[in-house]
């Protein structure tokens, strides 16, 4: 019986090379696609380096009083902001002025707006917002209801 090993070498070197090609092919339409998630900061990529998406305005905000002015019977709140790392900037922010911290149903509560300008990296600065004027013999509630942070030029 004769075995034609000339053959089936052929065979294999056919093999070989379409194997090699197809991870060729492979290789040109994934390499671009790996490239583009790693320069985009997707998992373990250059841009999630110890930096995560960016931190909403609203974290860098909190009131720190709220009273009512005994001339005028408006509600104001004080307002702090912590300077967010990457450069000075301004924030508008959103107050908002209700009898109890929890919302009612269907209520819509009076907002006042401040804006707090030239906040540093790490500093803390400090505004006011005038709310309405308030009825006697009820206790305010003022909390954040919005921030936007605005990076100066």
């Amino acid at each position: 019986m004769a075995v034609s090993v000339s053959g089936s070498v052929g065979a294999l070197r056919w093999q070989g090379w379409l194997v090699g090609l197809v991870a060729l092919a492979a290789g040109l339409v994934f390499a671009p696609l790996g490239l583009y998630v790693w320069a985009s900061g997707g998992p373990g990529g250059a841009g999630a380096a110890g930096a995560g998406p960016p931190r909403a305005a609203v974290e860098d905000v909190r009131v720190s009083g709220c009273r009512v002015d005994p001339v005028s019977r408006r509600v104001v709140a004080a307002v702090e902001v912590a300077g967010r790392p990457g450069g000075v900037g301004a924030y508008v922010v959103t107050v908002e002025f209700r009898e109890k911290a929890e919302a009612a149903p269907g209520e819509r509560a009076a907002q006042a707006l401040v804006k707090v300008p030239g906040v540093a990296p790490g500093a803390t600065e400090r505004g006011e917002a005038v709310g309405p004027v308030w009825p006697a013999a009820t206790v305010p509630w003022c909390g954040v209801a919005g921030a936007e942070f605005e990076r100066a030029p």
